[in-house]
């Protein structure tokens, strides 16, 4: 099978998107097929509107021999208008893969219709979708206003193939001292850290620490903002900020954490909130999106609101205080993270579904 792949820039960069289109490549690859990564420059939104009349990319794609064109989602402003034009003179069908759609998060009302206005026309030009969960599907068809063919491969979270214990996980959370928090996503707002930091302001600094963990690069200036709020809340002697770690030292920071506190605004599934459940360390997660799909609030995990900062001040003091509970959480997190499907078993059913399509 021949498959092509529309991204912004390169496929090595951290997020949770990237990592699943990587994921995708690399199991294609290994079962023989040709991949073709076509990598669009990312530039600025209005900016990338301007891609769709690209001549060289347009021969580009329509020169490609190719029984599939996948098209992250994500790319959707430089192809919105360039789709109708392939379906045209291509005979192969265009396929998204969605991770979640930029008219879920949280805009002034003119700039949110706008992305929807574009994000149902971009999905219309589509023969189908590859989504992440059963909610980013569903927010897709409710997008485009009618049920767009698609099927839900949800991400595996055995990147890191944690052999952690029951018994050391229960060990674990009964160790004295701080509750250690971890905070892992790149610094955009999106991500809530944010919301997280005048929510720890509320707690006795004695009772935890927080690392944070991701690129301060994806938005400098929320990046520097972030910093400054911590300061302002004088919470930096309780703060340690590493930027991107590399596997093997994220890892062992999994391994040594409590809590992974991430209360996104929106997450179409939420990759980090499955990873460090394999490290038996249950999450503060997003309430609105697919977290909800492997995330039982109360037993695994805490679905939160993220403008609630007593909520999660609340939370954060009876984890600390009560260690127990954390123990059955942590227990219940490495159970749940063994039930989901892996990386490979993913990737195989997207595999299927491509070659249905390429006939």
């Amino acid at each position: 099978m021949r498959v092509g792949l529309v991204v912004y820039g390169s496929l090595a960069q951290v997020s949770g998107g990237y990592l699943y289109d990587r994921m995708l490549v690399q199991h294609l690859q290994r079962q023989g097929d040709a991949v073709e990564v076509f990598a669009l420059p990312a530039r600025p939104y209005a900016a990338c509107l301007l891609q769709n009349f690209d001549a060289q990319f347009r021969r580009w794609l329509q020169a490609a021999r190719l029984d599939v064109l996948l098209q992250d989602e994500l790319n959707h402003p430089s192809l919105v208008v360039l789709n109708d034009w392939l379906r045209q003179h291509v005979s192969y069908p265009l396929i998204a893969i969605v991770h979640h759609l930029r008219c879920q998060e949280r805009w002034p009302l003119p700039v949110q219709r706008l992305y929807q206005a574009l994000e149902a026309r971009y999905l219309n030009s589509v023969a189908g979708v590859i989504c992440n969960s059963a909610a980013t599907l569903a927010a897709v068809r409710s997008t485009v206003g009618r049920n767009l063919a698609g099927i839900v491969a949800a991400p595996g979270g055995d990147r890191f193939a944690p052999a952690i214990t029951l018994d050391a996980i229960a060990a674990r959370s009964k160790q004295p001292g701080a509750l250690r928090i971890i905070f892992l996503g790149n610094l955009i707002a999106r991500k809530g850290l944010h919301c997280l930091l005048p929510a720890l302001a509320k707690v006795p600094r004695s009772a935890w620490h927080l690392d944070v963990v991701g690129s301060a690069t994806a938005d400098a200036g929320y990046a520097r903002r972030v910093h400054q709020q911590a300061t302002a809340l004088d919470l930096d002697r309780n703060i340690m900020w590493h930027g991107s770690l590399p596997d093997d030292k994220l890892s062992l920071l999994l391994a040594a954490s409590h809590v992974l506190a991430v209360p996104a605004a929106h997450e179409g599934f939420g990759i980090a909130y499955l990873e460090g459940m394999g490290f038996g360390v249950p999450a503060l997660a997003a309430r609105s999106g697919g977290a909800a799909e492997f995330i039982a609030d109360g037993v695994d995990g805490w679905l939160v609101d993220p403008d609630d900062a007593g909520q999660l001040a609340d939370r954060v003091r009876q984890l600390a205080a009560d260690r127990s509970q954390l123990a059955t959480a942590s227990r219940n997190a490495r159970q749940r993270f063994e039930l989901q499907p892996t990386w490979e078993q993913s990737m195989q059913r997207v595999r299927a579904h491509l070659l249905q399509l390429a006939g």
